[in-house]
């Protein structure tokens, strides 16, 4: 962590899952993303693409919390989400905005969670994400998550990589 990370003023809100600053986080990590797993999915037939897309689904009901990180300005700058995944709670949506990459932003959403994900009671997190995002894997694993196998629903999609984090204390 640079000197920099260390003193970055960063505030996280609690947003509902509409929150306009919320919707274009997650349309800027679709734009981010997708084309990684373009290839991927021209793979697929038009039946298997069909379930992948009920599979990654997202239902706003099972949406337990939503946080956005926010910048020295006050600008919205990244956003994650805990859902209700049968008992679990699963960790969705991370993202950073580029120009605030590489500060400790991710490190600050995924602490929160964290935090809510114990006042919650559970006793871990989970969560998927692809082969095609190592930067994303390597977060995870600074922050101590462990590979687990892949769990439903994502079992279809052979490039998901999942993990956990038990959450003690």
């Amino acid at each position: 962590m640079t000197g920099r990370a260390a003193t970055e003023a960063w505030t996280i809100e609690n947003v509902s899952w509409d929150d306009e600053r919320a919707v274009a986080l997650r349309a800027a990590m679709d734009d981010e993303i997708s084309p990684r797993y373009a290839e991927v999915y021209a793979a697929f037939d038009d039946e298997t693409r069909a379930v992948l897309a009920e599979d990654f689904a997202v239902d706003p009901a099972t949406m337990v919390e939503v946080i956005l990180v926010r910048d020295a300005e006050g600008v919205a700058v990244g956003h994650a989400a805990l859902r209700r995944l049968g008992d679990e709670l699963e960790v969705k949506r991370v993202f950073v905005d580029p120009r605030a990459r590489g500060r400790g932003a991710s490190q600050a959403l995924m602490g929160e969670l964290e935090r809510l994900g114990r006042e919650r009671g559970a006793a871990r997190l989970i969560l998927q994400t692809g082969n095609r995002q190592p930067e994303a894997i390597a977060l995870y694993e600074k922050l101590g998550y462990r590979a687990i196998d892949i769990y439903p629903p994502y079992v279809r999609f052979p490039a998901s990589r999942c993990f956990e984090k038990v959450l003690t204390g």
